[in-house]
Protein backbone atom coordinates (compact mmCIF):
# COMPACT_ATOMS: atom_id res chain seq x y z
CA UNK A 1 0.00 0.00 0.00
CA UNK A 2 1.54 3.26 -1.15
CA UNK A 3 -1.30 5.72 -1.73
CA UNK A 4 -2.86 8.19 0.69
CA UNK A 5 -5.76 10.55 0.04
CA UNK A 6 -6.10 13.78 2.03
CA UNK A 7 -9.38 15.66 1.53
CA UNK A 8 -8.63 19.38 1.76
CA UNK A 9 -11.50 21.12 0.00
CA UNK A 10 -13.42 22.34 3.05
CA UNK A 11 -14.26 25.99 3.58
CA UNK A 12 -12.97 26.23 7.15
CA UNK A 13 -15.98 28.25 8.33
CA UNK A 14 -15.25 27.66 12.02
CA UNK A 15 -12.06 29.70 11.68
CA UNK A 16 -13.42 32.67 9.76
CA UNK A 17 -12.28 35.32 9.09
CA UNK A 18 -8.77 33.80 9.27
CA UNK A 19 -9.71 31.28 6.55
CA UNK A 20 -11.44 33.74 4.24
CA UNK A 21 -8.43 33.59 1.90
CA UNK A 22 -5.84 31.12 3.28
CA UNK A 23 -6.87 27.44 3.43
CA UNK A 24 -7.71 26.21 6.91
CA UNK A 25 -5.15 23.43 6.36
CA UNK A 26 -2.44 26.09 6.30
CA UNK A 27 -3.21 27.41 9.77
CA UNK A 28 0.01 27.03 11.78
CA UNK A 29 0.36 24.62 14.67
CA UNK A 30 3.30 26.30 16.39
CA UNK A 31 5.38 27.05 13.26
CA UNK A 32 4.27 24.39 10.79
CA UNK A 33 0.95 24.21 8.93
CA UNK A 34 -1.44 21.52 10.12
CA UNK A 35 -1.45 19.80 6.73
CA UNK A 36 2.30 19.17 6.91
CA UNK A 37 1.87 17.08 10.06
CA UNK A 38 -0.69 14.96 8.21
CA UNK A 39 1.54 14.41 5.17
CA UNK A 40 4.45 13.52 7.46
CA UNK A 41 2.28 10.88 9.14
CA UNK A 42 1.32 9.34 5.80
CA UNK A 43 4.91 9.20 4.58
CA UNK A 44 6.18 7.75 7.87
CA UNK A 45 3.70 4.88 7.37
CA UNK A 46 5.17 4.15 3.94
CA UNK A 47 2.50 6.01 1.95
CA UNK A 48 4.74 8.02 -0.34
CA UNK A 49 2.10 8.74 -3.02
CA UNK A 50 -0.20 11.44 -1.63
CA UNK A 51 -3.27 12.82 -3.39
CA UNK A 52 -4.85 16.00 -2.00
CA UNK A 53 -8.46 16.72 -2.86
CA UNK A 54 -8.60 20.50 -3.08
CA UNK A 55 -10.95 23.25 -4.19
CA UNK A 56 -11.01 26.97 -4.87
CA UNK A 57 -8.56 29.14 -2.90
CA UNK A 58 -6.35 26.15 -2.09
CA UNK A 59 -3.36 27.13 -4.23
CA UNK A 60 -1.34 27.79 -1.07
CA UNK A 61 -1.27 24.04 -0.42
CA UNK A 62 0.49 23.39 -3.70
CA UNK A 63 2.90 26.26 -3.13
CA UNK A 64 3.80 25.01 0.34
CA UNK A 65 4.87 21.58 -0.88
CA UNK A 66 6.73 23.03 -3.87
CA UNK A 67 10.19 24.59 -4.02
CA UNK A 68 10.64 28.28 -3.23
CA UNK A 69 13.93 28.93 -4.97
CA UNK A 70 14.16 32.63 -4.07
CA UNK A 71 13.61 31.98 -0.37
CA UNK A 72 15.97 29.00 -0.33
CA UNK A 73 18.67 30.98 -2.11
CA UNK A 74 18.39 33.84 0.40
CA UNK A 75 18.64 31.46 3.35
CA UNK A 76 21.63 29.69 1.79
CA UNK A 77 23.40 33.02 1.18
CA UNK A 78 22.84 33.99 4.81
CA UNK A 79 24.22 30.66 5.96
CA UNK A 80 20.97 29.89 7.82
CA UNK A 81 21.13 26.17 7.18
CA UNK A 82 18.84 25.32 10.10
CA UNK A 83 15.93 27.32 8.70
CA UNK A 84 16.75 26.18 5.17
CA UNK A 85 16.48 22.53 6.21
CA UNK A 86 13.09 23.19 7.79
CA UNK A 87 11.82 24.99 4.69
CA UNK A 88 13.01 22.23 2.38
CA UNK A 89 11.58 19.45 4.52
CA UNK A 90 8.11 19.89 3.03
CA UNK A 91 9.52 19.63 -0.51
CA UNK A 92 10.86 16.13 -0.04
CA UNK A 93 8.10 14.36 1.90
CA UNK A 94 6.79 12.32 -1.01
CA UNK A 95 5.15 12.56 -4.39
CA UNK A 96 2.15 14.84 -3.96
CA UNK A 97 -0.66 15.14 -6.49
CA UNK A 98 -3.72 17.38 -6.55
CA UNK A 99 -7.25 17.10 -7.91
CA UNK A 100 -10.12 19.57 -7.44
CA UNK A 101 -13.41 18.46 -5.97
CA UNK A 102 -15.29 21.17 -7.85
CA UNK A 103 -18.03 21.67 -5.30
CA UNK A 104 -18.22 20.66 -1.63
CA UNK A 105 -20.56 17.66 -1.72
CA UNK A 106 -19.28 15.87 1.35
CA UNK A 107 -16.41 13.64 2.44
CA UNK A 108 -17.74 10.69 0.47
CA UNK A 109 -17.71 12.71 -2.73
CA UNK A 110 -14.19 13.97 -1.96
CA UNK A 111 -12.97 10.39 -1.61
CA UNK A 112 -14.75 9.45 -4.84
CA UNK A 113 -12.71 12.14 -6.62
CA UNK A 114 -9.65 9.96 -5.92
CA UNK A 115 -10.96 6.92 -7.82
CA UNK A 116 -8.96 7.42 -11.03
CA UNK A 117 -5.74 8.05 -9.12
CA UNK A 118 -6.13 5.18 -6.66
CA UNK A 119 -7.16 2.52 -9.14
CA UNK A 120 -7.71 -1.03 -7.94
CA UNK A 121 -5.73 -1.11 -4.71
CA UNK A 122 -6.34 -0.35 -1.03
CA UNK A 123 -5.54 3.20 0.05
CA UNK A 124 -5.52 5.35 3.17
CA UNK A 125 -7.60 8.45 3.86
CA UNK A 126 -6.32 11.02 6.35
CA UNK A 127 -8.47 13.93 7.48
CA UNK A 128 -6.54 17.12 8.07
CA UNK A 129 -8.39 18.14 11.24
CA UNK A 130 -7.06 15.12 13.14
CA UNK A 131 -3.39 15.18 14.09
CA UNK A 132 -2.02 11.91 15.44
CA UNK A 133 1.02 12.15 17.69
CA UNK A 134 3.95 10.44 15.91
CA UNK A 135 4.82 8.73 19.20
CA UNK A 136 1.53 6.84 18.95
CA UNK A 137 1.40 5.54 15.35
CA UNK A 138 -2.06 4.67 14.09
CA UNK A 139 -1.78 4.07 10.34
CA UNK A 140 0.74 1.27 10.73
CA UNK A 141 -1.53 -0.97 12.86
CA UNK A 142 -4.46 -0.12 10.57
CA UNK A 143 -2.49 -1.22 7.51
CA UNK A 144 -1.49 -4.41 9.35
CA UNK A 145 -5.12 -5.09 10.27
CA UNK A 146 -6.20 -4.62 6.66
CA UNK A 147 -3.51 -7.06 5.51
CA UNK A 148 -4.76 -9.64 8.02
CA UNK A 149 -8.54 -9.26 7.85
CA UNK A 150 -9.03 -7.79 4.36
CA UNK A 151 -11.74 -5.31 3.51
CA UNK A 152 -11.53 -1.85 5.04
CA UNK A 153 -10.32 -0.59 8.41
CA UNK A 154 -11.40 2.51 10.31
CA UNK A 155 -10.06 4.11 13.47
CA UNK A 156 -12.20 4.35 16.61
CA UNK A 157 -11.70 6.35 19.76
CA UNK A 158 -13.60 6.03 23.04
CA UNK A 159 -15.29 9.33 23.86
CA UNK A 160 -17.58 10.38 26.73
CA UNK A 161 -21.18 9.33 25.91
CA UNK A 162 -22.32 12.97 25.96
CA UNK A 163 -19.97 13.70 23.04
CA UNK A 164 -20.89 10.82 20.74
CA UNK A 165 -23.42 12.95 18.83
CA UNK A 166 -20.49 14.89 17.40
CA UNK A 167 -19.04 11.83 15.60
CA UNK A 168 -19.81 8.87 13.46
CA UNK A 169 -20.46 5.97 15.85
CA UNK A 170 -19.77 2.24 15.44
CA UNK A 171 -21.45 -0.92 16.64
CA UNK A 172 -18.78 -3.58 17.00
CA UNK A 173 -18.01 -7.15 17.97
CA UNK A 174 -14.72 -8.47 19.31
CA UNK A 175 -12.03 -10.40 17.45
CA UNK A 176 -9.10 -12.40 18.77
CA UNK A 177 -7.05 -9.19 18.72
CA UNK A 178 -7.89 -6.90 21.69
CA UNK A 179 -7.05 -3.80 19.64
CA UNK A 180 -9.14 -4.76 16.60
CA UNK A 181 -12.93 -5.12 16.42
CA UNK A 182 -15.31 -5.99 13.62
CA UNK A 183 -17.72 -3.20 12.70
CA UNK A 184 -21.34 -4.35 12.34
CA UNK A 185 -22.98 -0.94 11.90
CA UNK A 186 -22.13 2.75 11.54
CA UNK A 187 -24.33 5.73 12.36
CA UNK A 188 -23.42 9.31 11.51
CA UNK A 189 -23.73 11.62 14.56
CA UNK A 190 -26.48 9.76 16.43
CA UNK A 191 -28.33 11.22 19.42
CA UNK A 192 -26.83 9.94 22.65
CA UNK A 193 -29.78 7.66 23.40
CA UNK A 194 -29.54 6.05 19.94
CA UNK A 195 -25.78 5.50 19.86
CA UNK A 196 -24.80 1.80 19.85
CA UNK A 197 -21.52 2.54 21.68
CA UNK A 198 -19.22 5.34 22.73
CA UNK A 199 -16.74 4.43 19.97
CA UNK A 200 -16.31 7.42 17.70
CA UNK A 201 -14.95 7.32 14.16
CA UNK A 202 -11.88 9.53 13.82
CA UNK A 203 -10.17 10.74 10.68
CA UNK A 204 -8.08 7.77 9.58
CA UNK A 205 -9.24 5.08 7.16
CA UNK A 206 -7.71 2.24 5.17
CA UNK A 207 -10.19 1.42 2.44
CA UNK A 208 -10.76 -1.18 -0.25
CA UNK A 209 -11.38 0.33 -3.70
CA UNK A 210 -14.80 -1.38 -3.70
CA UNK A 211 -15.93 1.69 -1.78
CA UNK A 212 -15.94 3.70 -5.01
CA UNK A 213 -18.82 1.71 -6.52
CA UNK A 214 -20.74 2.08 -3.26
CA UNK A 215 -20.10 5.84 -3.16
CA UNK A 216 -21.38 6.23 -6.73
CA UNK A 217 -24.78 4.90 -5.65
CA UNK A 218 -24.85 6.46 -2.17
CA UNK A 219 -27.47 9.22 -1.98
CA UNK A 220 -26.83 12.42 -0.04
CA UNK A 221 -27.24 11.82 3.68
CA UNK A 222 -26.84 14.00 6.74
CA UNK A 223 -26.45 17.67 5.77
CA UNK A 224 -27.38 16.91 2.17
CA UNK A 225 -23.87 15.58 1.53
CA UNK A 226 -22.51 12.21 0.38
CA UNK A 227 -21.19 10.69 3.58
CA UNK A 228 -18.23 8.31 3.67
CA UNK A 229 -19.76 6.81 6.82
CA UNK A 230 -22.85 5.73 4.85
CA UNK A 231 -20.72 3.98 2.22
CA UNK A 232 -18.62 2.22 4.86
CA UNK A 233 -21.82 1.14 6.60
CA UNK A 234 -22.94 -0.51 3.36
CA UNK A 235 -19.66 -2.44 3.28
CA UNK A 236 -19.96 -3.33 6.97
CA UNK A 237 -23.43 -4.84 6.59
CA UNK A 238 -22.39 -6.95 3.62
CA UNK A 239 -22.85 -4.87 0.47
CA UNK A 240 -19.78 -6.44 -1.15
CA UNK A 241 -16.20 -5.27 -0.83
CA UNK A 242 -15.26 -7.29 2.23
CA UNK A 243 -15.76 -6.65 5.94
CA UNK A 244 -15.03 -3.50 7.91
CA UNK A 245 -12.80 -3.72 10.96
CA UNK A 246 -11.55 -1.03 13.30
CA UNK A 247 -8.44 -0.34 15.30
CA UNK A 248 -9.17 1.08 18.74
CA UNK A 249 -6.85 4.05 19.15
CA UNK A 250 -5.63 4.80 22.66
CA UNK A 251 -2.90 7.30 21.84
CA UNK A 252 -2.63 11.06 21.59
CA UNK A 253 -4.88 12.79 19.06
CA UNK A 254 -5.27 16.51 18.50
CA UNK A 255 -8.41 18.02 16.96
CA UNK A 256 -7.43 21.15 15.04
CA UNK A 257 -10.90 21.59 13.56
CA UNK A 258 -12.25 23.08 16.79
CA UNK A 259 -11.01 26.48 17.95
CA UNK A 260 -10.57 25.51 21.59
CA UNK A 261 -8.81 22.26 20.71
CA UNK A 262 -6.69 24.04 18.11
CA UNK A 263 -5.40 26.41 20.79
CA UNK A 264 -4.79 23.55 23.24
CA UNK A 265 -2.92 21.61 20.56
CA UNK A 266 -0.66 24.55 19.81
CA UNK A 267 0.11 25.04 23.50
CA UNK A 268 0.79 21.33 24.11
CA UNK A 269 3.11 20.95 21.15
CA UNK A 270 4.90 24.22 21.89
CA UNK A 271 5.53 23.09 25.48
CA UNK A 272 7.10 19.85 24.23
CA UNK A 273 9.51 21.50 21.80
CA UNK A 274 13.16 21.41 22.86
CA UNK A 275 13.93 24.76 21.23
CA UNK A 276 11.07 26.89 22.53
CA UNK A 277 9.47 24.69 25.18
CA UNK A 278 11.48 25.62 28.29
CA UNK A 279 11.06 29.38 27.87
CA UNK A 280 7.43 29.03 26.80
CA UNK A 281 6.52 26.78 29.75
CA UNK A 282 8.06 29.29 32.17
CA UNK A 283 6.05 32.14 30.66
CA UNK A 284 2.88 30.04 30.58
CA UNK A 285 3.18 29.06 34.24
CA UNK A 286 3.68 32.70 35.23
CA UNK A 287 0.76 33.82 33.07
CA UNK A 288 -1.62 31.21 34.45
CA UNK A 289 -0.57 31.93 38.03
CA UNK A 290 -1.22 35.64 37.48
CA UNK A 291 -4.62 35.00 35.91
CA UNK A 292 -5.68 32.71 38.73
CA UNK A 293 -4.61 35.22 41.38
CA UNK A 294 -6.69 38.05 39.93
Amino acid sequence: MKKAVIPAAGLGTRFLPATKAPPKEMLPVVDKPAIEYVVEEAVSAGLSDVLMITGRSKRALEDHFDRNYELETKLAEKGDTKTLDRVQASNDLGTIHYVRQGEPRGLGHAVLCAADHVGDEPFAVLLGDDLIDPRDPLLQPMIAAQARFGGSVIALLEVPPEQIHLYGCAAVETTDDPDVVRVTDLIEKPPRDEAPSNLAVIGRYVIEPAVFDVLRRTPPGRGGEIQLTDALRSLAVGDGGGPVHAVIFRGRRYDTGDRQEYLRTTVRLACERDDIGPEFRTWLAEYVAKELSE
